[in-house]
């Protein structure tokens, strides 16, 4: 079976990094999240590109993670470990001088037990309910604030401009942290995008960089391009793919293309408005998304080209998430392992 091509721009990434890094003051860091593989796109040579752009600091949810990272942009970049520190992770943030974001009482005993030496963050529970520090918490171990590297928290509706919950995160930041003498962050993408209030002294955009919600301007990283195996004749009236969800209503011409769930492509978007390109003409997708395969109209095309791109600069990760009903995050982080991925730009 031929093979799917994912095509990651590095460029694109850069240049929506650097649109980020100019929505804040030039005092202001703008770092880069890239946990989860940078969402899905190959974190060892997207955090190459981003450093070679100017990117300091990386954010990663794991130590294993920063690991992959450290390996990548060397030692003089600093790599934040989102999930503070599990109970196996003292030697690798020793190894790979990474920074754990202490988000739990137990966690800051056990960093000042076994690696006091070494540098760490602070994580705080502003009002997500998820990781962090809370309050009380927070005043418990506040002995330990001056000498952090960086205090953090989470905006839970950031990309909600208006949601009440911005603000009352944002006073209940300030209510924990103003007088502490450590460098802070509050803002990933749609903080960011909230303005100055939100900046503090570092902003971590993370699905901004690759292109997703909420940030509307950003570029188009992923294309992806999927072989057409075979083409068919479907008389009108006859139906296509499982369950016979689609009907022809004209002597149709059907494309079958080699992707399909396996590769990330989410069934649920077979429900809703799909289409794959050839240049840019759509055709529609069309029946029931397969684990393997798709099946697409392509009826209106005099040549049906070798390969139909469901990706491109007009069909981006967030039209396949609303089509789907989920998130580009997911869109990103699903895409599959079996497409050949190509890389373009970042020199």
């Amino acid at each position: 079976m031929a093979t799917a091509t994912l095509t990651i721009d590095l460029d694109a990434i850069a240049q929506n990094w650097r649109a980020l890094d100019g929505k804040s003051a030039p005092n202001i860091e703008t770092a880069a999240v890239i946990k989860a593989d940078a969402y899905g796109l190959g974190a060892d040579v997207v955090a190459k590109s981003l450093h070679r752009a100017g990117v300091k600091s990386f954010f990663v949810a794991l130590a294993e993670e920063g690991i992959i990272i450290r390996k990548s942009v060397g030692n003089d970049a600093k790599i934040y470990v989102l999930s503070g520190m599990m109970l196996t992770d003292a030697q690798p943030i020793r190894d790979y001088n990474l920074i754990p974001m202490l988000n739990a009482p137990e966690q800051v005993t056990r960093f000042r037990n076994e690696t006091s030496d070494l540098a760490y963050g602070l994580q705080l529970d502003t009002g997500m309910n998820r990781l962090g520090l809370e309050p009380d918490e927070f005043m418990g171990v506040k002995d330990a604030a001056n000498d952090a590297d960086l205090i953090i928290s989470h905006l839970a509706c950031a990309d909600e401009p208006t949601h009440p919950q911005n603000s009352a995160q944002l006073a209940a930041f300030h209510a924990m942290t103003d007088g502490v003498n450590t460098r802070r962050s509050l803002a990933a993408t749609g903080g960011t995008l909230l303005g100055a209030d939100y900046h503090f002294d570092l902003c971590r955009p993370g699905v901004g960089l690759y292109g997703g919600f909420p940030f509307a301007d950003a570029k188009p990283v992923a294309h992806l391009a999927i072989p057409v195996i075979q083409t068919r004749k479907v008389a009108k009236g006859e139906t296509v793919g499982y369950s016979a969800t689609w009907t022809a209503k004209r002597d149709s011409v059907v494309a079958t293309l080699a992707a399909g769930y396996a590769d990330g492509l989410i069934r649920a978007m077979g429900h809703n408005p799909v289409s794959l390109f050839a240049g840019d003409t759509p055709c529609p997708l069309i029946g029931r998304v397969s684990m393997d395969l798709l099946t697409v109209d392509v009826t209106d095309l005099d040549t049906v080209p070798n390969e139909l791109h469901l990706l491109n600069s007009t069909q981006t990760i967030e039209d396949l998430a609303n089509a789907a009903g989920t998130i580009g995050y997911e869109i990103l982080t699903s895409l599959g392992g079996r497409y050949a991925r190509r890389y373009i730009g970042g020199a």
